[in-house]
């Protein structure tokens, strides 16, 4: 009877769908990117970026994942809701996929949400099955870290990537960070096997104002999605939030000098080691193009064929 019961188990288990499907659409050359709230989106930077391209163009959702094998709903607590004929609705924690179409010269695919707190392979493996079934060129994931940096200053962004030619040709860091990780760090290690390319960018976010919102992050993550991908992001439609927001941060330190003190410091040695972290221009995006070129004249990857997606 035991061991009965623990295959059962174990059958539901496999049967449950990870990925949960509305639809996949035929899309041109799409770009995955990927945003979890949590530990790596300080300021919610990150998934204010994607919240952004998405409420600024005619998304639509195509998928979702279950958030069952992936939550603990004592922790990320489901919300109940009225609707206006007053009937009770349960909203589930989810991490939801949008797609953008007709953004030159790609089609956006955007995957955000709340972190997931358990399952973090099979979760990828979900991620995965997204950016193949759709055709997705390339993953970008995005990130916001609190940092020793200077609200006064250019927000930097950093961007790096595991495969070694794609790096190279990008101007990008090769990864050199050695401890604990969270679902970023193991989604690059799950797409990495499964040969999808794969980029990060990553803003730093001043630990003396981390809190949300942060439109300056968010705009600098913006702006360099649109420098290396070529796909306009409209960060500049910021940049009033961002002169509002350095304003109220400039009154609210100035009552206390101390931290004054500590700011300027931090802008000296800004100052002193100022220097771009990815390449600007053109050029970027043109490399970046010619790279994907380069992957579609060698093959589709698995489940990469228009052929093999639906309608």
């Amino acid at each position: 009877m035991g061991h009965s019961d623990a295959t059962d188990g174990a059958d539901h288990a496999a049967k449950r769908q990870i990925v949960v499907w509305d639809g996949a659409p035929k899309l041109a050359h799409p770009l995955l990117l990927v945003a979890f709230e949590g530990w790596f989106d300080a300021g919610e930077c990150a998934t204010g970026a994607l919240s952004w391209i998405r409420d600024r163009s005619e998304a639509r959702r195509v998928c979702h994942i279950d958030p069952e094998e992936f939550f603990d709903f004592q922790e990320s607590r489901p919300h109940i809701e009225i609707t206006s004929t007053g009937e009770r609705h349960i909203r589930w924690p989810e991490i939801e996929c949008h797609v953008v179409p007709a953004a030159p010269p790609h089609d956006l695919v955007l995957l955000s949400g709340i972190e997931p707190r358990m399952r973090w392979r099979t979760f990828c493996t979900g991620v995965v099955e997204i950016a193949s079934e759709l055709g997705c060129e390339m993953v970008v994931t995005l990130g916001a870290m609190v940092a020793g940096v200077a609200h006064s200053r250019t927000a930097s962004v950093k961007g790096s990537a595991a495969n070694a030619e794609l790096a190279a040709r990008l101007g990008l860091d090769r990864p050199t960070y050695q401890g604990p990780t969270g679902i970023i760090g193991t989604l690059h290690d799950v797409l990495d096997q499964a040969s999808l390319p794969v980029v990060s960018l990553r803003v730093g976010v001043p630990h003396y104002v981390a809190g949300p919102p942060n439109p300056k992050g968010t705009r600098a993550l913006l702006a360099h999605v649109e420098t290396v991908t070529g796909v306009k992001t409209g960060y500049s439609e910021l940049d009033s939030s961002v002169q509002a927001w350095e304003q109220r941060v400039n009154e609210a330190v100035a009552r206390d000098p101390e931290i004054v003190s500590y700011i300027q410091q931090l802008e000296a040695e800004a100052d002193r080691t100022a220097e771009e972290n990815l390449p600007s221009g053109d050029d970027l995006a043109q490399e970046f193009q010619r790279f994907l070129a380069e992957q579609r004249q060698s093959g589709p990857s698995d489940g990469d064929s228009d052929s093999d997606k639906a309608d």
